[in-house]
């Protein structure tokens, strides 16, 4: 009975540990479990070309999610139109160790529209399964197909697509006809396996055993220290059109195809147009009136069907309906353009996204359409989406960007306007009527340019109570009350933005003994300190480069005289230069304070000197001055 017994226990113990699945949490590598919040435990990614217009694309990962930082990561999602269908949908949960907790039927995954905010028109749609588990770690694993009978471009290969993710195994395989030729980019060291099987050339990436990135603040990307492909065709067919884009001259031709012959106006808005330029002497000036007159009379609306997500409405049919989206729009302007006998281009640009790469054509790397008017000493650019930016101010997002005009002659690669530090300034001047109490009445001018006044821009959008909570969100003066405040564009036709505040405050001096002492920098401080990173790994740099320019003057408070005022301060670096000085003027102190920072592309290893540069700005910004009571 003893030996019955022993065997039975052990029987148990082996049939535990082989009900252990290759999930089990434990068997991941402890490299692997480190700064993870998810794990990829296997991932297959096979996309086959048939031919230019068709592939079938086959999906299969399983992913192990650690803790709540990875929740968002808990659901399945591909979209899909009318050209590509999804099957062989399939998905598991198993728990930590591995054990099977759900298998889900093709009746689980739910479909459902894929139009987003602001989209009238979009034929997307998405098929996804939300798995609803809590009790981390927990892996779900899930799979699909992909037949598509149109094709833009090819799928990228990106593995690690965010911070605390490593991956187990990868692996990606491209099938392509030996007849069709391609091309792709990858990372550099990246090996890449070729073979020919059968009358298809088919190509491989792998990567295994990839540790989880610690986030990093300003980073620039992790694409230059994580495996990555992106491929594109040369030939296409889609929604009955066909293209060779090996370049980008043919890519633009192709579009310059799409657009050709779609900007016919109706004779009544011919009419208008030339009413509204009648006498109008210079280009410029006729260029400024037609923009006014299309975000008065238009608004942008997403229209994304087919071909559509290329092919622009035509001008006629934006006159009768009054909307469009940025390529109808864009398309509309120049149709009225034309109308006055000025010539402009249709630009291809991605929108807050990478300059395109000058030697490798793709659809995937534009998601915007704008609008260039090449003039013989400036040329004009026009956000056509936009109902407030004035003429030639086409948005940060869209500056020093490489774009592709869309001419008669094909594509050509062009260079966006480069909005400096000193375009994109804040200038605020600051008085501040101080009592012996250390209560202030205080008034701000300020004024914003560029993308400074893009960022503000949307305050004067907004109704006056929530103006009044913004900014008492962002006002950093102690017990203050807001008295008045306004917003203003002055010139309608540049992109600056004013502002005006008055308000009372308490408490703006501190009070020791016989003496009052006053932060000089009452406004627009550095609060926080940056964290350095030893052994930084990605590039970093900031939103954009700007130029901040503050004068406070404050009174001094009757009964006190100046007993104390910090020297001149002066901070240079390649990341900026900051400058700081007090003066006593007659009965007042005048605190000047300049900020420059660049908006450069810098390598990792000058992040903790970009630290340093910041550190001494947070300690420059805290200076204080000291009054003395007059015996």
């Amino acid at each position: 009975m003893k030996r019955l017994g022993l065997f039975i226990i052990g029987l148990l113990m082996i049939t535990e540990v082989g009900a252990q699945g290759i999930y089990d949490v434990s068997k991941i590598s402890p490299d692997l479990l480190k700064d993870a919040s998810m794990v990829v435990r296997n991932e297959s990614v096979t996309y086959e070309v048939k031919d230019p217009g068709n592939a079938v694309y086959d999906y299969k990962t399983a992913v192990t999610l650690l803790n709540k930082n990875a929740e968002s990561s808990s659901e399945m999602h591909e979209f899909y139109d009318k050209f590509s269908s999804i099957h062989n949908l399939k998905a598991t949960l198993y728990d930590g160790k591995g054990n099977k907790v759900k298998e889900y039927k093709s009746s689980d995954f739910k479909d459902r529209s894929a139009v987003s905010s602001g989209t009238l028109y979009d034929d997307s749609r998405v098929k996804f399964l939300d798995f609803l588990y809590t009790s981390f770690p927990y892996t779900i694993e899930y799979s699909y197909s992909v037949d598509y009978s149109g094709i833009r471009f090819y799928p990228s290969w990106r593995p690690v697509s965010s911070w605390g993710m490593s991956v187990e195994k990868s692996e990606y395989t491209f099938k392509i006809p030996e007849t069709m030729t391609f091309k792709y980019l990858k990372n550099p060291g990246l090996k890449t396996d070729s073979l020919k099987v059968k009358d298809k050339m088919q190509y491989k990436w792998s990567c295994e055993n990839v540790k989880a990135l610690e986030y990093e603040p300003m980073s620039a990307g992790i694409s230059n220290i994580s495996p990555w492909v992106t491929l594109a065709p040369n030939q296409l067919e889609y929604d009955n059109s066909k293209a060779n884009i090996e370049n980008w001259t043919n890519l633009g031709a192709w579009i310059y195809g799409l657009s050709s012959g779609g900007q016919v106006l109706p004779d009544a808005v011919k009419l208008k147009v030339q009413s509204l330029i009648k006498g109008v002497g210079t280009q410029k000036d006729k260029i400024k009136i037609l923009y006014n007159y299309l975000q008065s009379n238009t608004r942008y609306v997403g229209v994304q069907l087919g071909i559509g997500g290329y092919k622009p409405i035509s001008a006629e049919k934006v006159a009768a309906v009054n909307y469009g989206d940025c390529k109808a729009l864009s398309n509309y302007m120049k149709a009225l353009l034309q109308e006055a006998g000025i010539k402009s281009n249709l630009v291809v640009i991605g929108n807050d996204m990478p300059s395109l790469n000058k030697k490798f054509a793709s659809l995937n790397q534009a998601n915007h359409m704008i609008l260039c008017v090449p003039q013989e000493k400036d040329t004009t650019w026009l956000e056509c989406t936009s109902q407030f930016v004035p003429p030639g101010y086409i948005g940060n997002d869209n500056s020093d960007r490489t774009v592709l005009l869309i001419t008669e002659s094909g594509g050509k690669l062009a260079q966006t306007p480069y909005y400096s530090p000193a375009n994109n300034y804040q200038k605020r001047i600051t008085k501040v009527n101080l009592d012996e109490e250390g209560s202030a009445v205080i008034s701000i001018e300020t004024q914003y340019g560029y993308a400074q006044y893009e960022d503000n821009l949307g305050m004067t959008l907004l109704e006056p109570v929530e103006q009044r909570k913004k900014l008492m969100n962002s006002l950093s003066i102690p017990n203050m009350q807001i008295s008045t405040f306004n917003f203003n564009q002055p010139n309608k036709e540049a992109a600056v933005l004013n502002e005006k505040i008055d308000l009372k405050a308490s408490q703006i001096l501190t009070k020791g003994g016989d003496k009052l002492f006053v932060m000089l920098n009452l406004i627009n401080r550095q609060e926080n300190v940056i964290t350095p990173i030893e052994n930084r790994k990605t590039y970093f740099n900031v939103k954009y480069g700007y130029s901040d320019e503050d004068e406070i003057v404050y009174n001094i408070p009757k009964g006190y005289k100046v007993e104390f005022m910090p020297k001149d301060i002066v901070i240079e670096s390649e990341f900026g230069r900051y400058t700081a000085k007090v003066v006593q003027k007659d009965n007042s102190l005048v605190y000047s304070r300049t900020k420059m920072i660049n908006n450069k592309k810098y390598p990792p290893e000058k992040y903790n000197d970009y630290v340093a540069f910041s550190k001494k700005i947070y300690q420059a910004d805290k200076q204080k001055g000291i009054f003395a009571k007059i015996e």
